[in-house]
């Protein structure tokens, strides 16, 4: 009896200590089945890889505190923008972190996080000196266009008014010639459009005594017309620009970066463009006059030129205030990435904390 109590014990330590055995085997496995690929794409602000930053930015920062949130290990991998994608579609990588446009055409091949930040495309120019904001005033088509109407509607009113009484008001019409008197009935039209209707008894006839009061109505309905379209058309910020809108970037030199959604979103609109590796290639383009605009993403477009502006460069570039196509940044995934729900839980957590804010406004608010 005794030796089978000793045997049923020996194999019940026999058994704890296969079972130990086994979970040491099997634990290194299940640690590095939780050590993710990362593959990053350079994008500032949201990923820096010069070597003098290393691996950083709001993106990675964004990272880290998912994969401690998760509990997981990860090493990084830098790609090229194609790459990246390439990476994540054949599942090379298991997560891609960078500024990546959620768009549908991605969505075909490679599954996205929640978006993280939503900005915009934009358009960059060179500042134009005040001698090309001279000739901008002066070479506008909608200003010229609202000096005629002005001027034609002053001498239909001279006209008028001298037809009725040229023969009669010698106070209003008092040159010797008919050129002279002429004259004197455009500039009276002109002061009446742009000053306002006359006294009602300079006017010796009752018809012009009439239409003086209607065209009294009419004098400040149309010079409140002719404020309103030059204060939409001719501001300052508008007249110092070439470019008004997306059409004007057909007229000029455009560039963007290659395989991203400014180059598509240019090319969808059937304008031509210059394509650029890099941001810093771009701009640099832009400072030499190689092109004269810039259509790249809001949020990279302000910190690059505001980081130029602060080592002395670019400091003559402006974003336009003009809001293109919308734009989403995600994380990349793999198609039925098995850590999807988990990433998705702690980005919207992150978003919403106070670090997260305080780390956005330290990149984009200017100071």
């Amino acid at each position: 009896m005794l030796d089978e109590s000793k045997r049923y014990y020996y194999h019940i330590r026999l058994l704890i200590v296969l079972c130990a055995i086994l979970i040491l085997i099997t634990l290194p496995n299940q640690v590095q089945a939780r050590t993710l690929k990362v593959g990053t794409y350079h994008c500032p602000p949201f990923i820096f890889n010069a070597e003098a930053k290393g691996q950083n930015g709001l993106s990675m920062m964004l990272w880290q505190r998912i994969a401690e949130t998760m509990g997981v290990g990860y090493s990084v991998q830098n790609y090229e923008l194609e790459d990246l994608l390439l990476s994540a579609e054949k599942e090379i990588i298991d997560v891609g972190v960078s500024c990546i446009s959620i768009t549908p055409d991605r969505e075909e091949h490679v599954d996205f996080s929640h978006s993280f930040y939503e900005t915009h495309l934009a358009i960059a120019v060179k500042k134009q000196s005040y001698w090309d904001s001279f000739i901008s005033v002066i070479t506008n088509s909608k200003l010229w266009k609202v000096i005629g109407a002005f001027f034609f509607v002053a001498m239909m009113v001279g006209s008028f008014y001298y037809c009725l009484e040229h023969k009669k008001n010698d106070k209003l019409y008092s040159m010797p010639t008919k050129m002279g008197r002429l004259a004197e009935a455009f500039i009276l039209g002109i002061l009446f459009i742009s000053k306002g209707p006359f006294n009602y008894f300079e006017f010796k006839t009752l018809p012009a005594r009439m239409m003086t009061v209607l065209l009294a109505m009419f004098s400040t309905v149309f010079i409140a017309s002719i404020t309103a379209i030059l204060a939409s058309s001719l501001t300052l910020e508008q007249l110092r620009f070439d470019v008004k809108g997306v059409n004007d970037l057909s007229k000029i030199k455009t560039g963007a970066l290659k395989s991203t959604t400014s180059s598509l979103f240019l090319s969808d609109h059937s304008i031509a463009h210059e394509k650029y590796n890099t941001m810093d290639d771009l701009l640099i383009a832009l400072d030499n006059d190689e092109i004269s605009a810039v259509v790249s993403d809001d949020a990279v477009l302000r910190y690059m030129i505001k980081q130029g502006k602060t080592e002395g460069y670019f400091s003559d570039f402006t974003v336009l205030p003009y809001q293109l196509e919308k734009q989403n940044y995600g994380l990349i995934l793999i198609e039925g990435s098995p850590y999807a729900e988990e990433i998705n839980r702690a980005l919207l957590h992150i978003r919403e904390t106070t670090e997260w804010h305080e780390i956005l406004s330290e990149y984009f608010i200017e100071k």
